[in-house]
């Protein structure tokens, strides 16, 4: 009897063990989602060892990354998820990604690697249940059919940095428009300034707290997380053109004539001085980012549209503002 009590637990014991193992084993493996080992190269060498992603909604995606040749970097696109690694050969270092909306995602190199750089980007494509992935609108110079090659040179400048500190002081005097988003979006700050200092209601104001009410306004809409997203964009992707004070002396212009910033787009030249108050006070964020999504204008600059979210875009617009009105004593 007791032989056949043995016997018997034994055949309960090896059924239940059918049953439990390929659970367990199911169970973590949809736990522990896709396991995908990037190698980063230069585009010379082959770019990104696999530059299209397959994912899940809710599903993680877990990824460990080296470089084969120099320093690279990798960071998300199309997507808010902040995830920026750097890459140094021989070495690994791993990331898990999960996504909330399906749809297409990019990543891309955020280290100078050589001229075709900004060549260096994959797509993450993830399926599933649930809101696609919210996706861009039209870009604002098509919305109102902004001529984004057209001069748009400030004649109109501070006489010395404005400070929005200062200009928060007449926050309540200011007239509706403003302080809209919209104006901000559709206007240049030099045109703002022109604007409001028609504006009789302020006419016992200098000119000077007129461009400090500007400058309020413009940083009004650009939190400090905003331009610090925007610090890291600008190095990791213009800065070989547009260098890193953003006087357009890059490492990868270096040689290409300069010319008058007012003629912006005539050729393939430099990329403008955007240390000039000139430039970028004349120029609304809808032309800039038109800009950044086209690219293009001549200098070699590539189309960021497809690679960056339109909140990405906009960060690099206001850091780029504030470039200017940093560069005036």
């Amino acid at each position: 009897m007791k032989k056949e009590g043995l016997a018997r637990w034994i055949v309960i014991l090896l059924v239940l063990a059918a049953v439990v193992v390929p659970l367990g084993s199911w169970w973590l493996s949809k736990d522990q989602g896709a396991k995908i080992e990037l190698h980063a190269r230069m585009p010379e060498n082959g770019g990104w060892s696999v530059d299209t992603i397959q994912a899940k909604v809710g599903q993680p995606i877990h990824l460990r990354l080296t470089s084969d040749d120099v320093v690279h970097g990798f960071a998300l696109g199309k997507s808010d998820m902040e995830s920026w690694l750097s890459i140094f050969p021989g070495e690994y270092v791993e990331t898990t990604l999960i996504f909330e909306h399906p749809g297409k995602y990019t990543f891309f190199c955020t280290r100078w690697c050589g001229p075709n750089h900004w060549r260096m980007h994959g797509e993450i494509i993830v399926t599933g249940e649930g809101d696609p992935n919210p996706g861009d609108s039209l870009p604002l110079f098509l919305q109102y059919n902004i001529d984004i090659d057209a001069p748009h040179y400030a004649e109109n400048i501070p006489g010395s940095s404005p400070s929005a500190a200062r200009g928060a002081r007449f926050s309540n005097r200011l007239p509706d428009y403003s302080i809209d988003t919209q104006t901000y979006l559709l206007i240049s700050p030099a045109d703002l300034w022109l604007r409001l200092r028609s504006e009789p209601s302020l006419s016992d104001l200098s000119d000077m707290d007129i461009w400090d009410i500007v400058r309020w306004i413009w940083d009004r809409q650009n939190s400090s997380k905003t331009q610090s997203l925007g610090v890291k964009l600008f190095m990791a992707l213009a800065s070989a053109a547009h260098g890193e004070s953003g006087r357009g002396d890059g490492v990868m212009v270096r040689g290409l004539p300069v010319i008058d910033h007012s003629r912006m787009g005539a050729g393939l030249v430099r990329p403008p001085d955007f240390s000039d108050p000139h430039v970028l006070l004349g120029a609304s964020p809808a032309i800039l980012e038109g800009k950044i999504i086209r690219g293009g204008m001549g200098t070699g600059m590539p189309s960021w549209g497809s690679i960056l979210s339109r909140n990405q875009i906009n960060s690099i617009i206001g850091y780029l503002y504030t470039i200017a009105w940093e560069s005036i004593k």
